[in-house]
């Protein structure tokens, strides 16, 4: 406990800025920003909830940063499959898979922090910080889909970066239609397959 307690007092700045980070990612993922508290996330690392504050500022500039961090991570990901030897269209089918669908909105996701970011209108830093994730998705995907027409597997004629945000407005409104189609299951297959079928 002693050791422990050594370890943390000799974090720089930006070491406890990182640990507060990955925990309130990790808190917010799995509960969202409302029910997240900043007071979970000190605990996590085991400081007191000024220190999330001598950080951050804000609740909502912490959650803002999370979006930010989220977003890196995602961009990372998209950005090193795009300059993979991997087939574009099998990603697409992929990305575009019920299941993985569902994963993406799931509880302790990544994604789950962004659809959550997405319905917070009042907080204007965390309504920048949503934009900015989503331009940036927007950007990394269209990359994507550039190399796809590039290599002669998606339909030449692609207007990419419309297309990228076809993609964004798809993943993002999984959930509706969950809550809303009769059969939801059926409805996810099909718009996979006429969305593929479009793109290549």
């Amino acid at each position: 406990m002693t050791e422990q307690r050594e370890r943390r007092t000799r974090m720089s700045a930006e070491e406890r800025r990182a640990s507060i980070l990955v925990a309130a990612t990790e808190l917010f993922a799995e509960v969202g920003y409302l029910r997240g508290k900043t007071s979970a996330v000190a605990r996590k690392i085991g400081v007191s909830e000024p220190v999330v504050f001598q950080n951050f500022g804000t609740k909502a500039t912490l959650f803002a940063a999370v979006v930010d961090r989220a977003a890196d991570h995602i961009c990372r990901m998209v950005e090193r499959v795009t300059t993979a030897d991997i087939p574009v269209a099998g990603l697409l089918k992929m990305m575009l898979d019920p299941e993985h669908l569902r994963h993406v909105h799931s509880a302790g996701s990544v994604g789950a922090i962004f659809a959550d970011a997405s319905t917070i209108h009042d907080e204007p830093e965390i309504a920048a910080a949503t934009r900015r994730a989503v331009q940036r998705f927007a950007a990394a995907i269209t990359g994507l889909l550039d190399r796809g027409c590039a290599d002669g597997e998606l339909r030449a004629d692609l207007d990419t970066e419309a297309a990228a945000w076809w993609l964004i407005s798809l993943v993002a409104s999984q959930k509706f239609r969950q809550s809303t189609a009769p059969d939801p299951e059926e409805i996810e297959a099909r718009l996979a397959e006429s969305t593929l079928a479009f793109l290549t």
